[in-house]
């Protein structure tokens, strides 16, 4: 859903090709595709690409200034005494799938003016925008964002919530319903923000949504307590939900709408480390 909305909300000035029905199809079928990456029928992806989903954001208070690299964060997390693994890579795999699509709209704007066919650069064009949109709808998702991510997981328990697992799929799948049976796309559309250019470096953006996204983690809590998610839900349950996938597809459009501005921006000049 998420997909789709985004899609279909960019703003009027990208290229064609990006709102036409094969497209919106497409991109709405890649959402779930790096889930379908998670079998154990192929161990070493599963293994390698499942703390690219979340951010424990408990962790990064022992961090201070995250870093823009994944290998520097990486470093920096073993230095702490932290396994990366366990507090999650989403925005630097976010940051580099977004980084992927935008060096495919540049190749697309040079192909473009050189009259050249684009057929090809489209195509994966429309798969990391997929890719990516999987990313972001997993950053609006509270429960990606924290250790209590299927039951609360913290010793400290003051709120007395449900230490049973469960509540991840009921919230992120079973309370939407397929293809939003229980909450209309339609609904959530309404909810999305007007189009906007991220503004200033998107790693330091993107970390600004997860920390957003972080602060729903006990007003989740709270309305699954009053078993506010099961069936229908309540007034308040849905309009959480609907609030959270619009900040989804409202943040990845606006992000697939900065990569395409900025892949016309000049490239920097190319320096070589030493030694390599």
């Amino acid at each position: 859903m998420i997909n789709r909305l985004a899609e279909s909300a960019l703003p009027h000035d990208m290229p064609a090709f990006l709102s036409t029905p094969v497209a919106l199809d497409e991109i709405e079928y890649l959402g779930p595709e790096p889930d379908r990456w998670r079998s154990p029928a192929e161990p070493e992806l599963s293994h390698a690409q499942a703390p690219e989903h979340f951010l424990d954001m408990e962790y990064l208070e022992q961090l201070g200034a995250v870093p823009h690299q994944r290998l520097d964060f990486e470093k920096d997390a073993l230095a702490h005494g932290l396994d990366p693994a366990h507090v999650g890579l989403q925005p630097w795999q976010t940051d580099e799938v977004w980084e992927r699509l935008k060096a495919s709209f540049r190749a697309y704007r040079e192909l473009k003016s050189a009259h050249k066919d684009t057929a090809a650069v489209q195509e994966a064009i429309l798969f990391y925008i997929g890719w990516l949109g999987h990313y972001v709808g997993d950053g609006a998702q509270p429960l990606h964002t924290t250790v209590n991510y299927d039951g609360w997981a913290l010793a400290a328990n003051p709120n007395h919530f449900s230490r049973d697992r469960g509540l991840h799929s009921l919230f992120e799948s079973d309370f939407v319903g397929p293809h939003g049976a229980n909450l209309p796309p339609s609904e959530v559309a309404a909810k999305m923000t007007p189009p906007r250019l991220v503004k200033g470096d998107i790693f330091d953006a993107y970390m600004n949504y997860l920390h957003a996204t972080s602060a729903y983690v006990q007003p989740l809590y709270l309305l699954n307590k009053s078993g506010a998610f099961q069936g229908k839900g309540t007034v308040e349950s849905r309009a959480f939900v609907e609030q959270r996938l619009a900040a989804g597809a409202s943040m990845l459009r606006d992000m697939i709408y900065t990569a395409w501005v900025r892949s016309g921006d000049p490239v920097p000049e190319h320096s070589w480390h030493a030694g390599l």
